[in-house]
């Protein structure tokens, strides 16, 4: 049996300890990168091409879900699985878009983290218990009357990317260097996420990804 490959994305270094040491109870499966942030996890998955990658949601610099997207792109091949604290349904609804194949709730990881790897390995996908109805409804087409598209929805990926990075205090200039684009394109990227969005302030603006899961807290 050949070795498996897996990436852990998360912020918290104690939570990627922990993942890596119930993770490397199965025989022949290895964690082979660790990652504290979405922008540095495309980089390895890209890089690496790992089997399996875990990727946390809300981190910063790029959060999971755009992550997820980018590393589905690079390498078709990783099975992706995102672990997080929250089963809202327009979370669970952007896993799919993103092209993850497991949704796993980090109170959940102990008891159903290392059957969801193994799921994804067998090319199946897993839901944790609580996500699975949300899921199925998704699946199934099931809108709600009157349902409106998913904020994160109206925004393009560099605009999301833009949006975390203001929510995590970043300047105009800041967001710049860190995604190899000019202030000058940072200002029109802000402007028309605020005209996206209809919000009046940079306040107003961060409030409305954190309620809207574009970003977490």
């Amino acid at each position: 049996m050949p070795t498996v490959s897996i990436l852990i994305a998360d912020d918290h270094a104690v939570v990627r300890r922990g993942l890596c040491a119930l993770l490397e109870t199965q025989p022949k499966w290895k964690v082979v990168a660790e990652a504290s942030n979405g922008q540095e996890a495309v980089e390895k998955a890209t890089a690496l091409t790992p089997n399996i990658a875990i990727l946390d949601i809300g981190m910063p610099k790029l959060n999971g879900l755009d992550a997820a997207a980018l590393i589905f792109k690079a390498s078709p091949k990783t099975r992706i699985l995102m672990l997080t604290m929250h089963s809202a349904e327009s979370l669970i609804q952007r896993t799919l878009a993103a092209g993850a194949c497991g949704y796993v709730l980090k109170s959940d990881a102990e008891r159903d983290l290392i059957t969801a790897v193994e799921a994804l390995l067998h090319k199946k996908t897993f839901f944790t218990s609580a996500a699975s109805n949300l899921v199925l409804e998704h699946l199934r087409g099931k809108k709600k009357n009157g349902e409106r598209e998913p904020a994160g929805e109206r925004l393009s990926l560099r605009e999301r990317q833009v949006v975390q990075l203001l929510a995590e205090g970043k300047s105009n200039k800041e967001i710049g260097g860190i995604l190899y684009i000019s202030k000058r394109t940072v200002d029109h990227h802000r402007a028309k996420i605020m005209e996206k969005l209809r919000v009046q302030s940079l306040g107003e603006l961060v409030r409305y990804a954190v309620r809207n899961n574009i970003v977490e807290p």
